[in-house]
């Protein structure tokens, strides 16, 4: 056999040997980092969809909680991770378009570090009050924050989703409300149901629980349409202020060069799963409305917010260190 001939041999079997990895994708277990504490909405749905892909799978698809530095932790991690489909990232709008405006510095590109691979749900956010709070809808709020400078908002923190949608509202309803940061959702939330701050902007499923049991009270969602989850709960938009449409989307990334045969599986498989009635439901129940878009449509959207995102964040006067 000529040098050549064996040559042309061995690329040949190298590239049957690298499709034949790839077709038997996932071979063992694959990994999803959280870049936020359990109990949130992206640690909610990162669960959802690790049990149905380990049943596809028949691999087992473990959820990592990386908290700290407003998720930048958990998306460094993976960012430097190997890009081989075994380590996945459940990100959404808020971290992943929001962050490289709002921190002096971050160690990652959200974009260039990233593979987008499938988009699973948008979740919007509800406007829940404590129970002293006397308005019993958003109109009536917004008159008493408008009457009186002293009506607090909690949040996650400085320059997380839900301080930019309180900034967002004094900005469209001409109020001044008064920003209490915390260090996370779950701390706001605490103060809210002990009635040391006014009001929350919280994600659906972080909520919902305390606004069923009547621990809170929604007045408004922040989606352009109502919730399947909350049928009666009005949105911001026809409560008179029809430009606000705040409702962001999760989904999974990997690393940098994941082999696009892999990245087109898992995309295809997620499809599979928004496609299943009974998987919608279970979104439906966390308040989430399923999302399936291509890699390159995320890839898309992604740009778009980061873009979106900073004019937000450049107005709010918000920084993070």
């Amino acid at each position: 056999m000529t040098s050549i001939k064996a040559a042309m041999l061995g690329a040949a079997i190298a590239l049957c040997t690298f499709g034949a990895a790839h077709a038997a994708y996932p071979d063992r277990a694959v990994k999803i980092v959280v870049p936020q504490a359990p109990g949130g909405a992206s640690d909610a749905l990162a669960r959802l969809i690790a049990q149905k892909l380990g049943d596809a799978w028949g691999q087992p698809v473990v959820v990592e909680n990386r908290a700290g530095a407003g998720g930048n932790i958990g998306l460094e991690s993976v960012a430097r991770s190997t890009g081989d489909g075994y380590t996945l990232l459940m990100s959404y709008e808020g971290t992943q378009a929001i962050n490289v405006s709002l921190y002096k510095t971050v160690t990652y590109d959200p974009v260039g570090d990233f593979e987008p691979v499938a988009t699973v749900a948008t979740v919007p956010f509800l406007l829940a009050v404590n129970n002293n709070v006397k308005a019993t809808d958003f109109k009536a709020f917004v008159a008493a924050a408008q009457a009186d400078g002293k009506v607090t908002f909690g949040s996650a923190g400085n320059g997380t989703v839900n301080h930019l949608l309180g900034e967002m509202m004094n900005m469209v309803t001409h109020t001044k409300l008064t920003h209490v940061p915390y260090r996370g959702a779950g701390p706001a939330l605490a103060d809210l149901l002990g009635g040391s701050i006014d009001s929350v902007f919280s994600s659906a499923p972080s909520i919902a629980q305390q606004v069923d049991a009547g621990k809170v009270r929604a007045l408004a969602i922040t989606s352009a349409q109502r919730s399947e989850r909350f049928p009666n709960l009005p949105t911001i938009a026809e409560s008179g202020y029809p430009s606000f449409d705040v409702n962001p989307w999760f989904g999974l990334f990997a690393p940098k060069g994941t082999p696009p045969d892999v990245v087109q599986k898992i995309n295809m498989d997620v499809g599979k799963l928004l496609d299943d009635p009974a998987f919608v439901k279970s979104l439906a129940a966390q308040g989430a409305t399923p999302m399936k878009l291509t890699p390159d449509q995320f890839r898309t959207i992604l740009v778009k917010d980061i873009k979106k995102w900073a004019v937000v964040v450049k107005e709010s006067g918000a920084v993070a260190n």
